[in-house]
């Protein structure tokens, strides 16, 4: 596999794409998007989507890096916009918002609106005004901390998005780690997801044979590798390329 060159594989096979390097600790690591020739439908069997896109592209030595929403997906963690009645408390909340040029989602009172469902009430309450309060002393991120519930995961309803995440949110999957785990095993090919975005990276789950720290395979992924919209490249090969000395 070229790491300078884009290799396309069969009709139902998935394209390795140029790699992107990041060096963390002295380390070059070369992370490999990998983009699926088709749109994953909703309860597709993660097994078979990791077993068809991503075995036959793996190196001893490599790890994966696989998106939350895929896991969510293949688990139907989602909802239909026609389903969500917004509130007045959504209206409320979205005012203060903090609005992203590129990240426009949380700006829509529906994807609020299902926030508040998994969180509660009584939890975003208090979150809308301790993070009024934080945002006075130039605090950021104090809602999402106090309603919990990973609110803060819950992806879809993007106007900029493909379809049918325009029209769909994605919940968070309810055991990422377990995830991790089960396709190591299964594959014996290491594998971490995250909740990623081109603001801030949160990992979730890393199957022991990463032999990584989250803290340390966050800083490999910060610049989001796994890109967003319509980059359709739902996992990344890890690789070490060696030390940058």
């Amino acid at each position: 596999m070229g790491a300078m060159e884009e290799r396309r594989m069969d009709q139902e096979g998935s394209t390795v794409t140029e790699a992107k390097t990041m060096t963390v600790d002295g380390i070059v690591y070369e992370r490999f998007p990998l983009k699926v020739p088709r749109l994953i439908e909703f309860g597709e069997r993660l097994e078979d989507l990791f077993e068809q896109f991503v075995v036959p592209h793996c190196q001893p030595g490599d790890w994966v890096m696989l998106s939350e929403k895929i896991i969510s997906v293949s688990e139907r963690r989602v909802r239909h916009i026609s389903t969500v009645k917004v509130s007045w408390l959504a209206r409320l909340v979205e005012k203060g918002v903090l609005k992203h040029s590129n990240m426009t989602a949380w700006s829509r009172p529906e994807k609020i609106q299902v926030a508040i469902e998994e969180a509660g009430v009584w939890r975003i309450i208090p979150a809308m005004i301790l993070g009024g309060i934080g945002k006075l002393f130039g605090i950021r991120g104090v809602f999402w901390i106090v309603a919990g519930n990973r609110v803060s995961e819950i992806d879809g309803f993007i106007p900029e998005d493909m379809y049918p995440y325009t029209e769909w949110a994605v919940l968070p999957p309810p055991d990422p780690q377990g995830v991790c785990e089960r396709l190591e095993k299964q594959f014996g090919i290491p594998v971490a997801t995250a909740d990623a975005n081109y603001i801030n990276v949160k990992v979730l789950g890393v199957s022991p044979g990463v032999g990584l720290s989250k803290k340390t395979v966050r800083l490999i992924l910060l610049d989001n590798p796994i890109g967003q919209g319509d980059k359709m490249t739902p996992f990344v090969i890890v690789r070490k390329a060696g030390d940058s000395k």
